[in-house]
């Protein structure tokens, strides 16, 4: 693992940018088509609650997959998205994916204990919220704490999915070197996290006054909003990669996942 220092976090965000610059419509059709897959997984009646969580490590690992190729020069199309699904290390995926919804279910229960289980109900209900309630219902509060329960996991799935699947790791392998590799670029991690929540805020008020000065609408905001959020998005995930590559020994020249797994 290497040392890495406070600005190498927005290092990170900028290579983000990079990557995405090189192939930009076809990193997009690959996030409509993990999108579509989500949407279409959704309308199972009960598990399509839970399977796209339990896939998250899958498809991160065909995000990485395509930013190295990127990197590597070469094209990425859509059939990426099948990748994951292909490596001997589908098993482990899946139950690092397990762990996901296990985590985000205890981190989610976690905030019962401030807020009266309103953000569990506000996360597991079907039922609209009544937005005027909210000030009032603790849900903020709910979210601070099951947001701070989820950080010690989140350190720990970080690097989880590439590790199994490019380092031949056991699951239990991955998300202890995972953890602590986050731990120790936590100075890196924290820029890279303000980083992006500055670009995201920035972004929405300047936005924001361009609309309100031209005389525009909220749905005219919402429409310039959306794909601009939707590439902002596809971006992150591109910044995924160095964050990877900067902390670990990225796999050989020319090998794919299903080569060195």
């Amino acid at each position: 693992m290497n040392t890495l220092n406070a600005m190498t976090g927005w290092l990170w965000v900028k290579r983000g940018f990079q990557i995405f610059r090189k192939q930009p419509a076809e990193m997009l059709t690959l996030f409509f088509a993990y999108m579509f897959f989500n949407m279409g997984i959704g309308l199972i009646p009960f598990i399509g609650q839970f399977v796209p969580l339990l896939l998250v490590p899958v498809f991160a690992v065909n995000f990485m997959q395509a930013c190295r190729q990127i990197e590597a020069g070469e094209r990425v199309y859509p059939n990426l998205l099948l990748t994951g699904f292909r490596s001997p290390a589908l098993p482990n995926l899946l139950k690092l994916g397990a762990l996901y919804i296990l985590a985000a279910t205890l981190a989610i229960a976690a905030s019962s204990l401030v807020d009266d289980g309103v953000f569990w109900n506000v996360v597991t209900s079907i039922e609209p919220v009544d937005p005027k309630t909210l000030p009032e219902s603790g849900l903020l509060l709910g979210m601070l704490v099951s947001a701070s329960v989820y950080l010690p996991a989140m350190m720990a799935f970080w690097y989880a999915a590439p590790l199994i699947a490019w380092n031949d790791m056991s699951v239990t392998k991955a998300v202890f070197y995972s953890f602590f590799a986050v731990k120790r670029a936590a100075k890196a991690f924290f820029v890279y996290g303000l980083a992006w929540m500055l670009i995201s805020v920035l972004l929405s008020l300047i936005l924001t006054l361009v609309v309100a000065i031209v005389g525009g609408s909220g749905v005219t905001l919402m429409i310039i909003l959306m794909p601009i959020s939707i590439a902002l998005t596809v971006v992150m995930y591109c910044s995924f990669y160095p964050t990877y590559t900067d902390v670990f020994v990225e796999p050989g020249p020319g090998k794919r996942i299903e080569e060195v797994v």
